[in-house]
């Protein structure tokens, strides 16, 4: 169209020239022969001019015809490139998010390896220490024993001197202490992670309860709550998940699950309508943590809800 309009003022001026050579004054003379032939022949010059002109704006409009068809194609090619591009950035997010959740899984059972590790070498330091304990008990038993008496230079007799068990002055054997009725922590935490990668969610909760209840400042009471919070998130119960999260985050703000448990507990609020809440929890997870792998399924998770990761206000809406 830009050359069409570049054309129109030549043709314009054509037309109008012509105009003023054909009704241009005759002489007084006119209408001999000669006058007539003259007339004729700039006649004939204007019918000339007039197809060239024509053969001109033909040829110039097949140019620009031909541009416009080149224009239209290479308009088609890149539209279907961009829905190709499009397609192929579809396809490579789909791809990173499955790595990035496969990542997650895997560094949560990472971190329960260490959970499981830090577990048993506690208890193999309690150990230790209850033998170091029975062995100063030992030696200073021993010690007593081998003291000598007031006067008389013999031993002091010990516990089971005279008739090998120390009674209570009728004979009756003394009485044992009752044993801890609490559950063993290592055991039973690791029963808990079993049942739970099994589907024995009841079974799982049971004993993460256990742990929970009997020793609540140990860390693995932190695991434990985290799994509690994993077990009512699947069940949709959102509202004890995220009691169960924030246990975790509050008490246990160290542990290793505390990313997790921050990542589920937005999670969580989002399915709970609580959006405000949802996404405050996504941001404070990338700023307190942000090369954790939970981390990146947060920064997703906002882009796909077309939200920005950085909040311009830092207030902490109501959960």
């Amino acid at each position: 169209m830009k050359r069409l309009n570049t054309i129109r003022p030549y043709v314009t001026a054509a037309l109008i020239g012509a105009a003023l050579f054909v009704f241009a004054p005759v002489p007084s003379y006119a209408g001999t022969k000669e006058d007539l032939q003259a007339l004729k022949d700039r006649v004939d010059q204007l019918v000339d001019m007039m197809q060239r002109l024509q053969s001109t704006v033909d040829s110039k409009m097949g140019v620009l015809q031909h541009l416009t068809e080149q224009t239209a194609d290479n308009s088609n090619r890149v539209a279907a490139a961009m829905d190709d591009l499009q397609r192929k950035l579809a396809t490579q997010n789909e791809a990173l998010s499955g790595k990035v959740d496969t990542a997650a899984g895997q560094m949560q059972s990472v971190n329960d390896s260490i959970d499981e590790v830090k577990a048993r070498l506690a208890k193999l330091d309690r150990s230790i220490q209850d033998l170091q304990t029975q062995i100063q008990n030992t030696q200073q038993q021993q010690q007593q024993q081998t003291a000598p008496s007031g006067g008389g230079g013999a031993p002091a007799p010990g516990p089971g001197a005279g008739g090998g068990m120390a009674n209570n002055g009728g004979g009756a054997p003394a009485a044992v202490p009752a044993a801890n009725p609490a559950p063993p922590l290592q055991e039973t935490y690791q029963a808990g992670v079993r049942d739970y990668n099994s589907g024995k969610y009841q079974v799982a909760q049971s004993e993460f309860q256990d742990v929970v209840n009997y020793y609540p400042q140990d860390d693995m009471a932190g695991g434990a709550q985290f799994y509690l919070g994993e077990i009512a998130y699947k069940g949709q119960d959102y509202a004890n998940a995220v009691k169960a999260y924030n246990a975790v985050l509050e008490t246990f703000p160290n542990s290793s699950k505390a990313p997790a448990a921050q990542l589920h507990k937005g999670y969580a609020l989002l399915l709970m309508n609580k959006k405000d809440a949802g996404v405050h929890e996504l941001r404070a997870l990338i700023q307190k943590h942000p090369d954790k792998p939970e981390a990146m399924q947060a920064r997703s998770k906002l882009n796909g809800m077309g939200v920005r990761i950085t909040a311009t206000a830092p207030t902490r809406p109501t959960e």
